[in-house]
């Protein structure tokens, strides 16, 4: 009987690391998505009450520089 060479070759999971790490990011990306799209319909929402609260668009032009000037 001959012998046979048998090569084995060591396995290293080092793709099921960068795959968590790669997780973890896309959560805190989708996360600082969310909180900025929120910042920015708050701040929608208080430039048209802004705007109600004044009459209109030219009014609060007018108040904006009114209260820069000090008047």
């Amino acid at each position: 009987m001959k012998g046979t060479a048998v090569n084995t070759r060591v396995r290293t999971h080092a793709g099921e690391k960068a795959t968590v790490t790669t997780e973890i990011s896309k959560a805190g990306i989708y996360t600082v998505g969310v909180a900025s799209a929120l910042i920015g319909i708050w701040g929608l929402a208080c430039f048209v009450g802004g705007m109600v609260a004044s009459g209109g668009p030219l009014s609060i032009v007018g108040n904006w520089f009114k209260a820069v000037a000090g008047l």
